[in-house]
């Protein structure tokens, strides 16, 4: 079993590598769904894709959580059920209920994104799993317990809300593209990308360690490039998009 400390180190690397990465994503337009090319090799159905690449997180976080030698604390078993109650949103149920059958992603999307949610489901399954029996019973009445779930649930929500606004724009059958409203697409273009950032961050307020930090960290490299992509497209699609909407964070980007 590793150690907490060799656990940390494998973080910390993690966290280098998102942070060498960010500026990387921002010149890379990623290819799916309305930047889709075929320039990136293979392509599979973008529902079939997509609960392909999102559901391993879930899988990889459970094998290393139960396979785990430490004690199993309250807090532990609640934060496991809140990854895994995310994920079956988001590798099943999100995509099952989008209009996109004809959409495709290539197969180098999926399986890079198959690696990243291993290593995310590797260092917190494997926190969860042997290092979070510490908390204490009455963990679920404190400050931080508190803040993080009151920023998480708030995330859910906005990330939620966005998804289901953006389904509704496209009827079934068909494939071209409206500017959204409502919410918060008031303020920003990619409100559900901001609500999974924050979500993100109100889970790592409330576990406390290293990796779920940096998988806030990651969620947030990962989804800001793809937000300002989002932001640009639309500015240049819809020639009476709103001038003053950010990306992703409200006034600020």
């Amino acid at each position: 079993m590793l150690s907490l400390h060799t656990l940390n180190i494998i973080t910390c690397i993690w966290i280098a590598i998102g942070l060498i990465a960010f500026p990387l994503l921002l010149n890379v337009t990623q290819p799916y769904g309305r930047h889709i090319s075929n320039k990136w090799g293979p392509m599979i159905s973008n529902k079939l894709g997509w609960i392909i690449q999102e559901s391993p997180s879930m899988i990889f976080l459970s094998v290393f959580f139960f396979t785990g030698t430490g004690a199993k604390s309250h807090a532990a078993w609640f934060f496991w059920a809140l990854w895994v109650l995310h994920y079956i949103n988001r590798s099943i149920i999100f995509p099952l209920r989008t209009h996109t059958n004809h959409k495709k992603i290539p197969l180098l999307i999926v399986g890079s994104a198959i690696f990243f949610n291993f290593i995310n489901g590797f260092v917190n399954g494997t926190f969860l799993g042997n290092f979070a029996g510490g908390y204490a019973e009455d963990y679920f009445s404190s400050p931080q317990f508190v803040t993080g779930m009151l920023i998480f649930i708030t995330g859910v929500y906005i990330n939620n809300q966005s998804d289901t606004i953006l389904i509704n724009l496209r009827k079934p059958g068909e494939t071209g593209y409206k500017i959204p409203t409502g919410g918060l697409f008031k303020y920003i273009s990619c409100p559900n990308m901001f609500g999974e950032i924050i979500e993100w961050l109100g889970f790592a307020i409330m576990v406390g360690s290293l990796p779920a930090w940096s998988f806030a960290l990651w969620t947030a490299v990962n989804l800001i490039p793809r937000a300002l992509d989002h932001h640009k497209w639309y500015l240049q699609k819809f020639s009476d998009y709103p001038k003053g909407r950010k990306a992703v964070i409200p006034f600020v980007v």
